[in-house]
């Protein structure tokens, strides 16, 4: 929770670890009891909300509000749930409440206001009011019940005395906690802290989540390819599974068997357990790049914002390329370790940049079916490089030409190789492990146009063959 702050004391950001909880069955229950209770106060909250809108009065939305009503139930209303943790649901329902009326009076219709139950709800207790030592935890519980202590199943990356609130929820059949703690913005030494007149610039990607372009020639490309292979893996199990039990499935309006709850709950496990592998490969590649940034004390990143192409159809595969991608988590880890690092980001729009020559900063469209004026430009590096142009992060970088030396890291900053790009950044997604002997297509000088061509010809370059007839270079 945030307080109240010197304005001398060091700068400090909030951030969230999740751990799991080793309890005992008599534990479990307990600790499913308050998320339960926490559940009945937010139907409590929409049943009286009900109420008053079948009256025509005007809903109980502000937390001051909510709490007086809250008091007014008495102690013992909600089993072994303290009055802290039911606050903190009453929090949670106005902030939703304000947020969706802020929306529907910016024009937003989908908007809907909070008038869904849920069984449980998240119970949150803030710094003062339960104890942690350690892998010990002591959350709160109503006056009169026995104390309920449980234990960490790890170590928090926190000092305990910077733990703000602990948040405890329910997922996929199992309980955790979510530890808020303040962790103080990097301090540097002088001369080497980050300069904001250095940008550099930041391209997500579908398959490598993030490549980055500095000032220099020197650029860095974040492989994600073990996180493709872990969507492709999973979209196969899940395929298979759905046809194994595809025939002992419940029809609809049909209660399913003991059997398939199973089956159902490892299923849900099957996909938590997914969903956790992809957000800490996209948390490590978010902290590459800030490394990078860091180490060539670059102050600003420029990122392309490329959320809207999500509401583009493209087909059922590439949809579901898209839909695996999760660019606003790229771009929030992206952001928060930024902060973290003392880092401004930048969100820059990408829409129509494919059609900007990028030494000459003029917008250039392709003819229907003909090749792009851009290969046809006077200026040297548009000659070798693709139709398509630098994109905008990299322009805010400064970056005019292509990279000559490109950073490819698949694990770690030991696994290091150089590369030559074949087009911009934009494109750069291409996994090379060693360097090659001869210079990548798109690289090396113009080829000098075939016999009897006035244009150049993308076909390779054939010997003569012994059945007497043309090739296709000798044709077009």
């Amino acid at each position: 929770m945030p307080r109240c702050r010197d304005l001398q004391s060091p700068k400090v950001v909030y951030r969230t670890a999740r751990a799991g909880l080793r309890v005992t069955r008599g534990q479990r229950r307990r600790l499913i009891g308050l998320l339960v209770s926490a559940g009945d106060v937010w139907a409590c909250v929409l049943e009286l909300n009900a109420w008053r809108r079948g009256r025509g009065d005007a809903p109980l939305a502000s937390y001051q509000e909510l709490c007086r009503e809250l008091a007014a139930s008495g102690p013992g209303t909600f089993g072994e749930l303290d009055s802290v943790g039911a606050r903190s649901v009453l929090r949670r329902y106005s902030d939703a409440w304000f947020a969706a009326a802020k929306r529907r009076r910016s024009g937003d219709s989908a908007a809907q206001y909070p008038r869904r139950r849920r069984c449980m709800m998240p119970v949150r207790w803030y710094h003062g009011t339960c104890g942690l030592a350690g892998r010990a935890l002591q959350i709160p519980v109503a006056r009169g019940c026995p104390p309920l202590r449980v234990r960490l199943d790890r170590d928090l990356p926190y000092p305990a005395e910077t733990v703000r609130s602990v948040t405890l929820v329910y997922e996929v059949g199992r309980l955790w906690v979510d530890v808020t703690a303040e962790v103080p913005v990097a301090v540097y030494p002088p001369g080497q802290e980050p300069d904001p007149s250095l940008v550099a610039g930041v391209d997500l990607g579908i398959i490598h989540p993030y490549a980055v372009a500095g000032q220099g020639a020197d650029g860095l490309l974040v492989s994600g390819r073990a996180i493709r292979a872990e969507h492709y893996q999973h979209h196969y199990d899940a395929k298979t599974r759905r046809r194994a039990v595809a025939r002992r499935a419940p029809k609809p309006r049909q209660r399913g068997s003991r059997r398939w709850r199973q089956f159902r709950r490892s299923q849900q496990r099957v996909e938590a357990r997914h969903r956790r592998r992809v957000r800490q490969a996209q948390h490590e590649a978010a902290t590459m790049v800030i490394d990078f940034a860091v180490a060539h004390r670059a102050g600003t990143l420029a990122v392309g914002d490329p959320r809207g192409v999500l509401t583009m159809s493209a087909g059922r595969r590439h949809n579901r390329r898209t839909r695996d991608w999760r660019v606003g988590h790229l771009i929030r880890a992206l952001t928060d370790k930024a902060e973290q690092a003392g880092i401004e980001v930048k969100l820059v729009d990408e829409r129509g940049t494919s059609s900007t020559c990028p030494p000459a900063a003029s917008g250039l469209l392709s003819p229907p079916g003909g090749s792009s004026p851009a290969r046809t430009a006077s200026s040297p590096a548009t000659a070798i490089s693709s139709p398509r142009p630098t994109s905008p992060p990299a322009r805010a970088a400064g970056s005019r030409q292509p990279l000559s030396r490109l950073t490819s890291r698949t694990a770690g900053p030991e696994r290091t190789c150089q590369v030559s790009l074949r087009h911009d950044v934009t494109r750069a997604a291409a996994l090379i492990t060693a360097a090659p002997a001869d210079p990548l297509a798109g690289t090396g000088p113009p080829r000098a146009p075939l016999a009897g061509c006035g244009r150049e010809s993308l076909a390779v370059r054939r010997g003569s063959r012994k059945h007497g007839k043309r090739t296709y270079g000798e044709v077009h």
